[in-house]
């Protein structure tokens, strides 16, 4: 799994799970992703505020559907809801490597150690430790970590992974189908299926 230098592109994104099933539908029916970047301008398929949203939205969903390649169509579209989620989200992971550490250093841990909870001390740690270790993260603002912050929350909330608890997260551990685990593990992303797991 190639590792991308830290971004906090995710202060301007969503999780946007419904964006990300429709589309890579349409792929699956033939479509390209010109084809689709076209129907979020002229039919708003995303139903986005604005053309400027609808844009962001495909061109960041889009990344991340090819973050993970093709392949992984037919398992996500046979895979139930929760599979499919868990989908979105390891596609995020891959395409956002601070995410990934986040969950991967944070949630993973806490999951193998059997604390099934976090809260927001445990973002700032993770943060200010990758701080020290990044020039490039020592610089940005409190607001762009606290956006950042409320995002990741987010995004693990609407994955199925924690509850929605305003101090304290409880962490519900995923069961993965075994086709979508054996396919993540088939195109070198073992790492994800860890994170996810809680496995050393």
């Amino acid at each position: 799994m190639e590792r991308k230098e830290y971004s906090a592109g995710a202060v301007k994104h969503s999780f946007w799970f419904m964006e990300f099933r429709n589309e890579v539908k349409l792929l699956a029916e033939g479509k390209g992703f010109e084809e689709i970047r076209e129907l979020c301008k002229t039919e708003n398929i995303f139903a986005s505020a604005t053309p400027d949203r609808a844009v962001q939205t495909f061109n960041t969903v889009s990344a991340r559907i090819k973050a993970l390649g093709d392949s992984f169509y037919p398992v996500f579209l046979e895979g139930d809801i929760a599979t499919q989620k868990l989908f979105a989200l390891s596609a995020m992971m891959v395409y956002d490597t601070l995410f990934f550490d986040f969950v991967y250093e944070v949630i993973r841990e806490k999951m193998i150690i059997g604390n099934n909870e976090y809260s927001q001390s445990d973002l700032n740690i993770f943060f200010k430790d990758k701080q020290l270790q990044s020039e490039k993260m020592a610089g940005w603002s409190e607001a762009t970590l606290g956006k950042l912050s409320r995002n990741y929350k987010t995004y693990l909330y609407e994955a199925g992974l924690t509850d929605k608890g305003r101090e304290v997260r409880r962490i519900f551990k995923p069961i993965l189908e075994p086709d979508m685990e054996r396919w993540l593990k088939d195109n070198g992303m073992e790492q994800i299926v860890k994170a996810l797991s809680g496995v050393r």
